[in-house]
């Protein structure tokens, strides 16, 4: 098979994959979104231990968009490079997909807060990711103020396991988080790979990628 008809099936693969979680991230919202309102109202309604899910549902909804948010930014990684080499093959500037989507929604290789830009990189795709955000915090603490004195009722045993339970995994959560995105420690997985399979930095601008200045791309 040629090389320009492999790097064009596979530019196809990736772009699919692209548009998959992006819909699966923002389904993914909708789900957290309905399940966290329902607890609300069943709290009120039926019993205010129910309020204590909340946090918990928050919390894994956080991760669980993260998670689709890390798969976006993998597919948009290797389609930047298909989308550079297929464009050198061609000896012109063919497919600007990769460039427009650094410019309108989030820049790869850029500090940011999973896919929230920040500084002059702050988009309206970075603010829908940052207003989620402050509104699963919210949730998560509402819903623990809320059912809190069901839970001082249900005795220190169930207090402390619930509280150690919870506290450890959302540390663990904003630990790993800010490791694997803020740093860039995964961006530059990716780049690593690309960068010594063709030769050349895929970050179509000159920014600091987790602390480390990124060449821009010749």
């Amino acid at each position: 098979m040629h090389e320009l008809e492999l790097a064009s099936r596979q530019l196809g693969r990736m772009r699919a994959m692209n548009r998959y979680y992006h819909g699966r991230f923002f389904a993914d919202v909708r789900t957290i979104t309905l399940l966290v309102i329902g607890l609300f109202a069943a709290g009120w309604a039926i019993a205010p231990e129910l309020f204590l899910l909340i946090p918990v549902v928050a919390l894994l909804g956080a991760n669980q968009t993260a998670f689709d948010a890390s798969y976006l930014i993998f597919s948009r990684h290797y389609s930047a490079v298909l989308e550079r080499e297929i464009n050198a093959a061609m000896r012109r500037k063919v497919l600007v997909g990769s460039e427009m989507e650094d410019r309108y929604l989030f820049r790869l290789g850029a500090r940011k807060i999973v896919v929230a830009g920040l500084g002059e990189d702050f988009t309206w795709f970075g603010w829908m990711t940052l207003l989620y955000t402050a509104i699963g915090i919210g949730a998560f603490g509402a819903g623990l103020a809320l059912g809190w004195p069901a839970l001082v009722d249900a005795g220190a045993v169930w207090t402390g396991f619930y509280v150690g339970a919870l506290t450890t995994l959302t540390v663990a959560s904003v630990v790993v988080g800010w490791w694997w995105f803020v740093t860039g420690a995964g961006e530059r997985r990716l780049a690593d790979v690309t960068d010594t399979r063709f030769g050349r930095p895929m970050t179509p601008t000159p920014t600091v990628a987790g602390g480390r200045r990124v060449r821009p791309r010749p």
